[in-house]
């Protein structure tokens, strides 16, 4: 199974190292530099708001039907032909709500519109997750690793000609990008139907009451983690747009600093859709998992420490590099918000662990506290201290959050406390930024600073042992 998760997160990790990056820095950051700061910002409150009433798109299926389908592979068939109609009926709930509240609070017409198109899109993207569910809960993994990629492919086609072909004479519009994302993601939902339909050998669809309602038990648990999570991950923003006379600007100087962050939180949610269905079967057949925690956590903490210390001490140049506006404040927020990526990497590990092992009720009781946590601090930070509270109030929740994860799985799984791990993790840390002010000082370029400091973070991974390279071969060589 060691074997299995390093060979296709392998692909994975190069699929996405090849499209999403780009998207992010190139089609993403050219779209916000493109439209007036105070469009972004309003646009991506409202984005971020849409995402905040997911439970009523997903209801916890997606996670519980990965689970499921890996465990019990013969279960695709009847399960998804009920599933279908049971999702286009929470998306119908899901953009009334969504609707409602926005009215609620006072979203005008012209924001409205967008928060219904931006609905529309959060529903064909929760489908796609639904589907993928199913291909990856069927160890498909190469397969998905494609589909994974493809919405984005198919985004940076249109951007990119809508931004640099000299198509249109009129300035690039943020509502341009929306409907952009929308016939993306209606042209992936389309293949990636085919693909499962064509697997669970599917010749109808059909509407089932009882079924319907058992799949909602069983799956309200993972709904309402979802839900919890969503809110302190996706409200900052929104309350950022809402609670200041600024709110527009402030938010898009957190989506400045927030959009690498998005980049990193898309590798390490790549290691979670690998991990779920492996976790799942493992447990089921009663596999030792303790190596495969140790070594997803160990590629993540590289990655996830690697980027956050070149990203603290390269914060001002990253920023002036990629944006025109409000660069010194968008990197006070950067630094915060990509120390997160640490906290966020190790959920991704022990959150999913603890998923695949039906710990919700422990994991719920985290999310609505890193919830209430996380908005509380807003609350006193954000009048104050604005985007740069924001940030604190997230680093704060993502490292309460993380930790309260690592202990409730360390006691669940009995796991013994490895003192030699975490004497090598805390001597990767410490090396890595005693590197980091070392190299600033050096008399040259900014960037090939910041390319030294990340090799000399690989180098010294290797070289103390934190990640073996003998075992990263030995894995791919001999493992099942």
């Amino acid at each position: 199974m060691q074997r299995k998760f390093i060979t296709n997160l392998s692909l994975l990790l190069l699929l996405n190292i090849l499209i999403k990056p780009f998207w992010i820095l190139g089609i993403d950051r050219a779209v916000q530099n493109a439209v007036p700061s105070a469009d972004y910002g309003m646009y991506y409150a409202i984005f971020n708001f849409s995402f905040l009433f997911n439970i009523l798109l997903d209801f916890g299926i997606t996670n519980y039907n990965n689970k499921n389908i890996a465990q019990n592979n013969h279960l695709l068939k009847k399960h998804l032909s009920i599933i279908l109609v049971l999702r286009l009926v929470l998306g119908a709930a899901y953009i009334v709500v969504t609707l409602l509240v926005g009215n609620i609070i006072g979203y005008s017409f012209h924001q409205m519109l967008m928060l219904l198109i931006l609905g529309l899109n959060q529903f064909l993207g929760s489908f796609i997750l639904y589907l993928r569910s199913n291909i990856s809960g069927l160890h498909l993994f190469k397969t998905d690793s494609v589909i994974s990629v493809l919405d984005r492919l198919i985004m940076i086609i249109i951007c990119a000609a809508l931004l640099w072909g000299n198509i249109t004479t009129k300035p690039f519009k943020i509502e341009w990008y929306i409907l952009a994302q929308t016939f993306a993601y209606f042209i992936t939902i389309i293949i990636t139907l085919v693909i499962v339909i064509d697997k669970a050998k599917l010749q109808k669809v059909k509407w089932n009451k009882v079924f319907s309602l058992f799949i909602l038990k069983k799956s309200y648990p993972y709904a309402i983690l979802v839900l919890l999570m969503t809110f302190y991950n996706r409200i900052d923003s929104v309350m950022l747009e809402r609670m200041l006379p600024d709110g527009a600007k402030q938010a898009a100087i957190y989506a400045s600093a927030y959009r690498l962050l998005d980049a990193g939180n898309m590798i390490a949610f790549l290691f979670a859709g690998l991990l779920l269905p492996m976790f799942a079967r493992m447990l089921k057949t009663k596999q030792q998992i303790e190596e495969l925690v140790k070594l997803s956590f160990s590629i993540l903490m590289l990655i996830s420490i690697t980027t956050a210390t070149v990203s603290y001490f390269f914060s001002l140049d990253m920023m002036n590099l990629m944006y025109h506006e409000h660069t010194v404040e968008s990197a006070k927020v950067f630094r915060f918000l990509m120390t997160c990526f640490v906290f966020v990497s190790s959920t991704y590990v022990f959150g999913t662990l603890l998923t695949a092992n039906g710990n919700l009720k422990q994991l719920n009781v985290m999310a609505a506290c890193g919830m209430a946590f996380n908005i509380g601090l807003n609350i006193i930070l954000i009048p104050k201290y604005k985007a740069e509270g924001a940030a604190f109030a997230s680093l704060a929740t993502q490292t309460c959050t993380a930790i309260i994860q690592i202990y409730f799985a360390y006691k669940t799984f009995n796991f013994k406390i490895n003192y030699l791990f975490i004497g090598k993790l805390a001597l990767f840390i410490a090396g890595i930024i005693s590197a980091g002010f070392f190299i600033i000082n050096l008399q040259i370029d900014w960037f090939l600073q910041m390319i030294l400091l990340a090799v000399i973070s690989v180098t010294w991974a290797f070289a103390i042992g934190f990640v073996s390279i003998k075992g990263l071969y030995y894995i791919v060589k001999y493992g099942d």
